[in-house]
């Protein structure tokens, strides 16, 4: 598993996020978790595990927001944007290109 970051060192709602991301990839350790502050009001996630294939996009947000469900609801309001994929779908995935090259906010 590895996990990044970007952002504010101290953001405690991004602190959060990385919580509920680390125990994901305690059980899925082929997982790449990631998550940013996109602006004062958005929290980006991306996830990308092989264990994905065969799951269809419904299947994988439900299995993940049982994961971040347990996060504060202030919290789980500020992310915008979850990008789960597996690593073949990421290659050429738009939402993976805006998570690695975010067009700039207006906040």
């Amino acid at each position: 598993m590895s996990a990044a970051s970007s952002g504010q060192p101290h953001d405690p709602q991004l602190k959060h996020v990385f919580g509920s991301l680390a125990k994901y990839g305690a059980k899925h350790p082929s997982a790449r978790t990631e998550a940013y502050r996109h602006n004062s009001a958005s929290i980006r996630v991306r996830i990308i595990d092989p264990d994905f294939q065969g799951h269809d996009r419904v299947e994988r947000e439900t299995n993940i927001w049982r994961l971040l469900e347990d996060l504060p609801e202030v919290v789980q309001t500020e992310i915008t944007l979850l990008v789960l994929l597996t690593p073949d779908e990421a290659e050429t995935s738009f939402a993976s290109f805006e998570f690695d090259n975010p067009s700039r906010s207006r906040l």
